[in-house]
């Protein structure tokens, strides 16, 4: 894996997310307590979970309300067992980085 620059620092706002294509894969990062990133879509109808409404940790697929939590990839309702890939991110002095 390697580190990647996404994004420059401050550019996603405090309690919301954004997509990123990166390489043909849609990864969403949230400024929630920290920088968060997993991927982008809802594993119910592949909508774009990062424009979704967050509390707390959770964030809620805007398409047909899955809910996911941006730590963990974890989906909280509907099925067991089912996660979306999360992503090691660092805040640096020059922008937000993932490990891909």
């Amino acid at each position: 894996m390697a580190w990647k620059k996404i994004v420059e620092k401050n550019t996603i706002s405090v309690g919301s997310g954004e997509e990123f294509d990166i390489g043909g894969k849609k990864i969403a990062i949230f400024n929630q307590g920290g920088y968060h990133a997993l991927d982008a879509l809802c594993v119910h109808q592949d909508s774009s979970i990062a424009p979704g409404k967050l509390d707390g940790d959770i964030v809620e697929c805007p398409s047909h309300f899955w809910h996911y939590n941006i730590k963990t990839g974890e989906l909280q309702d509907y099925l067991k067992d089912v996660r979306l890939q999360t992503y090691s991110v660092e805040e640096r002095s020059d922008g937000i980085y993932i490990d891909l």
